[in-house]
């Protein structure tokens, strides 16, 4: 899974409108140009958030999953803090304790159910394959909001259902045993947490500064992936002798790009750019992390990853229309 989202306020100004709990955009407020750093910015959310799939295969070679992750988001999150504290004053961190749970539930759900679990499952199965899976997340976050009352137009439903489709055909490699079925289980399952981290996060008390909100999830998700990792035992046996120059090169890169640039850039985007072309990430990240692991790690592109991986990324551009014209 991709880095945090820009954390709404608990009441959004009427505009700009924030990104759904599903981190796609629903209206374009007008006058906003897309400019030469707007295509640099959006560079990067596309390709640094897509080959964050690809890190992290490189750090789990010979790094543990959670500890991993926990070093990770922790490290990114006291950056990001201080980033803030830096260019805004300390006081912009200040947050209620109602605030300051919420904050540290949403990480939870984010980080440690939603993105540890994918770099867990990248220890079984290709990055290319997590990354796809990972793109159905938007069709979960429309099943909640129409438990919730909600109601998306057709169009979303159209969406979830093509996902869906996706979906089971990007469990045929492991049902079939040619990878482990149950790392594509755990990634599934981590999609539906973070589906539920998203879609609460802008219906529960946050911090008004999204900055600062993500510093704190970072900081949340991290303690709980390292207390998951101490409680697994991942730290008998390891020795930092034993971890390769590409894996720490690798957990480097997602500390400083993948969890601090890429989100400054995603933010900047949110309040720089048309809404509707900033959520075109939902559908190029995982292009973009399928042909780094065919190209970097030579990952095979079999036919259920190729045509699943299709039919989820239309389902995907399907609901981003649908609620583009919302």
């Amino acid at each position: 899974m991709t880095p945090r989202r820009a954390t709404a306020p608990a009441q959004p100004p009427p505009t700009p409108r924030r990104p759904t709990g599903a981190g796609l955009p629903v209206s374009d407020p007008p006058g906003r140009r897309i400019t030469g750093a707007v295509w640099a910015a959006l560079a990067i959310v596309y390709v640094v958030w897509g080959s964050t799939y690809l890190g992290i295969a490189i750090t789990v070679e010979t790094m543990p999953p959670f500890l991993s992750a926990g070093a990770r988001f922790v490290c990114a999150g006291l950056i990001l803090a201080a980033l803030v504290a830096w260019r805004q004053g300390a006081a912009a961190l200040r947050v209620t304790r109602a605030q300051l749970l919420s904050a540290a539930l949403v990480g939870l759900l984010l980080l440690l159910g939603g993105n540890a679990l994918v770099v867990l499952a990248e220890t079984a199965i290709p990055s290319g394959l997590a990354a796809l899976l990972v793109a159905i997340v938007p069709a979960w976050v429309v099943v909640l909001r129409r438990v919730f009352g909600e109601r998306p137009g057709a169009g979303a439903y159209g969406g979830v259902a093509l996902g869906l489709v996706g979906l089971a055909v990007l469990t045929l490699p492991g049902l079939s045993g040619d990878i482990r079925l149950w790392g594509v289980l755990i990634v599934i399952a981590a999609t539906v947490s973070w589906s539920v981290g998203s879609f609460f996060s802008s219906r529960i008390p946050m911090p008004a500064n999204p900055f600062a909100a993500s510093a704190y999830e970072m900081v949340a998700g991290g303690i709980g992936c390292a207390l998951i990792g101490l409680g697994r035992g991942e730290q008998r046996g390891f020795r930092l002798d034993d971890v390769s120059t590409a894996s720490w090169v690798a957990l480097a890169y997602l500390v400083l790009f993948g969890s601090v640039v890429a989100f400054t850039a995603y933010a900047w985007l949110l309040h720089s750019a048309p809404l509707s072309l900033v959520a075109t990430y939902a559908y190029v990240n995982p292009v973009v992390a399928v042909l780094l692991g065919s190209l970097v790690l030579g990952e095979q592109l079999t036919w259920p990853i190729a045509v699943g991986g299709a039919v989820v990324v239309a389902g995907v551009c399907l609901i981003v229309s649908t609620e583009r014209r919302g």
